[in-house]
């Protein structure tokens, strides 16, 4: 066996693989990569989805109202703490 027939050998075996590969990433077509600015990337190649399985949503956390009514006491008293702090810089 010549060095061009080990080439050659090694090159199929490369193409084989990457069809695999594409076969088993879900990818339609498998199309070689090219030098240089490509045309229309996203219509190049689409590949093959399987349906989207959507995971169960979370439920929903809810705020009481007198949990509500806390975190507003504390950003007043926030706001108020940093009137008076600009206040006392300003004299």
């Amino acid at each position: 066996m010549g060095v061009s027939e080990i080439l050659a050998s090694v090159d199929r075996e490369i193409a084989l693989l990457k069809q695999v590969r594409a076969l088993l990433t879900g990818s339609a077509t498998v199309t070689p990569k090219k030098v240089g600015r490509p045309k229309h990337a996203a219509a190049a190649t689409v590949p093959i989805t399987a349906p989207a399985i959507k995971p169960p949503r979370k439920k929903k956390r809810k705020l009481s109202p007198e949990g509500r009514k806390r975190i507003a006491e504390a950003v007043r008293r926030r706001w108020e703490a940093q009137r008076k702090a600009a206040a006392l810089s300003k004299k």
